[in-house]
């Protein structure tokens, strides 16, 4: 079902899908191409932090709420990267770096949208130079509602070899609460990537063992979230990204509250975890309050920086070629 979901600054309308089936609800929105819901009937519980329409998302620039994060997600160093021999500069909007997509990434745009079937597909063409990436790339991003939750899977396909490293920024609070501590989350990675007081992702990662950052035992994330340690001052929380050992689908991470499981799976390289730590406080839906660590964001994705590193899987996408990942969301009622 589409309705109206409010208006952006410029009076463009935006619209809001939704899906649903005996066990799970989704709703989706044309700005961003973002997810604003997803709940588990059995609990009632909307796991997705967001808001009642399409103002508040507009209103949060650089914390993309749900949103679909193009072309490149994360951080690229110092905004540079060299393709076919060529160097290119990016737009610089966190501390020295590019930070998801640049300075009107795929999180502030207007996508087309169409309901197909138990799916919303969003399409859009990001043209030649558009935040000073090379080539046209005609971009796919198709939620499709599943028996437990919710498949996003991202399409790249460009007239030029170029960058294509999506990944969708939703929070989650698996109690529509105003702290993730009390949550139980596990990954299972025995490495993790080293940040810098930047918050760039180093090239090597090193062993999660005897650290803070050793989730591949349920652990709640505020056991640790203060420890005397390096990494977690520089993110002033978790801010940091898991190389996934494994090919093809396979499980993320699992995030567990008294009531509700989030189950993530994708075939991207890793996971970055980010626990929320320079949240301002914003007013979200059903009057909750999202202040500093109150949800979690688990994006699978390609090592942040990867274009500049020899030793990472890279998110180069040749002319005439197709990219194609998929992200899951499952939800089960405990």
């Amino acid at each position: 079902m589409k309705q109206a979901f409010g208006k952006l600054s410029d009076g463009t309308e935006a619209n809001l899908w939704t899906l649903e089936n005996e066990n799970v609800m989704m709703q989706v929105t044309d700005f961003g191409a973002a997810l604003v819901s997803l709940k588990d009937k059995k609990t009632g519980i909307d796991i997705v932090q967001g808001f009642a329409d399409v103002k508040g998302y507009e209103d949060t620039r650089g914390i993309c709420f749900g949103a679909s994060i193009g072309r490149t997600a994360n951080r690229t160093a110092k905004g540079r990267f060299t393709l076919n021999g060529k160097e290119y500069q990016l737009f610089i909007n966190n501390n020295g770096n590019s930070l998801h997509g640049g300075e009107y990434g795929f999180d502030r745009k207007l996508f087309a949208g169409k309901e197909e079937g138990n799916s919303v597909v969003f399409t859009r063409l990001s043209p030649d130079g558009e935040e000073n990436y090379p080539g046209n790339l005609e971009v796919k991003i198709t939620y499709t509602l599943l028996a437990d939750g919710v498949s996003i899977l991202s399409e790249g396909t460009p007239d030029a070899d170029t960058l294509f490293s999506y990944t969708n920024h939703t929070y989650f609070n698996l109690e529509q609460s105003e702290s993730i501590l009390d949550h139980q989350l596990m990954i299972p990675a025995e490495y993790y990537a080293l940040s810098d007081e930047n918050g760039m992702m180093r090239e090597i990662p090193v062993p999660v063992e005897e650290t803070p950052f050793d989730f591949r035992k349920f652990t709640a994330i505020g056991a640790r979230i203060d420890a005397d340690d390096e990494q977690i001052r520089f993110g002033a929380g978790y801010d940091h990204w898991y190389p996934v050992a494994g090919e093809g689908m396979r499980l993320m991470a699992d995030l567990k509250s008294e009531k509700e499981e989030l189950i993530v799976e994708s075939d991207f390289p890793g996971v970055h975890i980010y626990t929320s730590n320079w949240f301002d406080g914003y007013n979200g839906k059903y009057g909750v309050f999202y202040p500093k660590r109150s949800s979690i964001a688990l994006e699978a994705s390609y090592q942040p920086n990867a274009i500049n590193y020899e030793t990472a899987v890279k998110p180069v996408v040749r002319a005439g070629e197709t990219l194609t990942h998929e992200i899951r969301f499952r939800v089960k009622a405990l």
